[in-house]
């Protein structure tokens, strides 16, 4: 098998192993909090306390996976197009 048939054999299962993960799952972590929705502090004697809530998710601790707000746009766009 040549090296560019298995490179491009590769980017297909890449990319369609993604599209199904968007498909079945829009939703993942937010980045900035780990999926917790806010910040984790300590006070002055060491302690873990919940900090502020996290502004990127809204303190929901998810967020929309880049290939499925691609896909929302897309078909925004087919939608409005084919009225």
């Amino acid at each position: 098998m040549t090296p560019a048939l298995l490179a491009s054999t590769l980017l297909l299962f890449v990319t369609l192993s993604y599209a199904s993960l968007c498909a079945a799952s829009p939703f993942g972590n937010c980045r900035k909090c780990r999926g917790m929705g806010h910040a984790i502090t300590t006070d002055r004697k060491g302690r873990t306390k919940r900090g502020k809530d996290c502004r990127r998710c809204k303190a929901t601790g998810k967020r929309i996976r880049v290939g499925r707000h691609l896909y929302n746009i897309a078909a925004r766009l087919h939608r409005d197009g084919t009225r």
